[in-house]
């Protein structure tokens, strides 16, 4: 496989706390990959590194063959790029329609049409919710806007921050399956941050473990799964 995201020794800095010490890691072309970890592990900083804020303060980030280390989020997108950050970030006062329109922004108007049907068919819900204002809808379908609004850029990598953040059980398994399908019938590479271990792993191909700052495991999804270390720490004693 070719490597379509290149993490290279990155650290980054707020002040002077090393948020990130040195991570290394590789996304391949049509993976899903999860970044798992303990809260303040670094998780989130990662991926906002990645996005050019904060900015990297030593290493290089390489996508698609491009150093694109401390290149702004807009630009990220014009690349290919898209991200649904933790904690939704919609815009609460915009109805659901306008949301989706707003990640389209930079896209080709002609494309406009079949993207937004597109994200219909992929969230059924949003389309019930269409002229609805997106801050009065339940969390669930907040998360479902989050990741529809990002896709609609046409991204070739997408960045998920913490997707089944504050979710019921059953809403968390359909947003998982929901990037499942993202992967596989739209070929989107997606570099996967969740607390939720066991169901990350279940759904990615490779996965990285994140402590303090530092890559400290990696392997397969299930081999992850099935180390009793990773069970012990991050499953519950064992129970997905």
């Amino acid at each position: 496989m070719t490597a379509l995201l290149s993490i290279e020794r990155v650290k980054a800095r707020y002040g002077p706390v090393e948020a990130l010490r040195g991570v290394s890691l590789t996304v391949d072309e049509g993976e899903i990959v999860a970044l798992i970890g303990a809260n303040g592990a670094g998780k989130s900083t990662l991926l906002m590194t990645i996005c050019g804020a904060p900015k990297a303060a030593e290493g290089r980030i390489v996508y698609a063959g491009q150093d694109i280390t401390g290149t702004d989020l807009h630009d990220m997108v014009k690349l290919g790029i898209a991200q649904s950050p933790e904690g939704r970030r919609i815009f609460p006062r915009m109805t659901v329609l306008e949301n989706l329109q707003m990640g389209a922004y930079l896209g080709d108007e002609r494309n406009l049409s079949g993207d937004l049907e597109r994200m219909f068919a992929l969230f059924p819900r949003l389309a019930e919710r269409k002229y609805q204002r997106a801050g009065t809808m339940s969390g669930g379908e907040q998360q479902m806007l989050a990741i529809g609004r990002a896709l609609m850029s046409r991204p070739r990598l997408l960045l998920l921050d913490e997707p089944s953040l504050g979710l019921a059980p059953l809403l968390v398994a359909q947003i998982f399956a929901t990037i499942r399908e993202i992967n596989r019938a739209q070929g989107v590479t997606v570099l996967l941050v969740e607390q939720n271990a066991y169901h990350a792993l279940r759904l990615a191909n490779r996965g990285y473990v994140l402590v303090n700052g530092e890559i400290r495991m990696s392997g397969t999804g299930q081999s992850l799964l099935d180390d009793p270390d990773i069970r012990k720490a991050y499953l519950a004693g064992g129970h997905g």
